[in-house]
This record gives C-alpha cells, sequence and structure tokens, in this order.
C-alpha cells in the first residue's frame, strides 16, 4: 500500500511539473506576441516611424505583417517545444 501512495505521489508530482511548464511556455509566448503585436505595431509606434522597412516605417510594419509572421513563428515554437517537453515527461504522441 505504501508502494502504491509512493507512485501516485511521484506522478502528480510529474503532472505538476509537465503543467507548470506547460503553462511557463504558454505565458512566455502570450507576453512576446502582447508585445510585438500591441507595443511595437501601436504603442511604440512612434518611436519606431524613423527606422524605414520595405519602404514603410517599422511600426507599421510590425502592425501589419510582423505581428503576423511573429505569430506563425510563436506556434512553431510552442510545438516543436511542446513535443520536447512531451519526450521528457513520456506523454508522447506516436
Amino acid at each position: 500500500m505504501a508502494d502504491h501512495s509512493k507512485t501516485s505521489a511521484a506522478t502528480s508530482d510529474a503532472q505538476s511539473g509537465y503543467w507548470q511548464a506547460n503553462v511557463r511556455i504558454i505565458l512566455i509566448s502570450l507576453v512576446i506576441w502582447a508585445l510585438v503585436s500591441f507595443g511595437f505595431g501601436i504603442v511604440l509606434r512612434p518611436m519606431l516611424s524613423g527606422i524605414a522597412v520595405g519602404g514603410t516605417d517599422l511600426g507599421f510594419w510590425f502592425a501589419q505583417q510582423g505581428s503576423i509572421l511573429v505569430f506563425l513563428a510563436l506556434i512553431f515554437f510552442y510545438a516543436w517545444r511542446m513535443n520536447k517537453l512531451d519526450a521528457e515527461f513520456g506523454v508522447e504522441e506516436e
């Protein structure tokens, strides 16, 4: 009976560690996305207006193109990192 409680405690700790790492990755990704889309595209746009990218200023580029490209990069990063995390905790898909 004691072995069963040790096993379930270890499983609970592993699940807790897995979800803490998962939530941390999600929060970091959301902060990056908010910084790029809202921060660079709206709030910091006046500071970025002097930098030209493709015939327009950098703030406008982030608002129109950059935030979408960063969002796509974050999707691929999240998928890659979650595959590594799944492998670390032994819950990967086949």
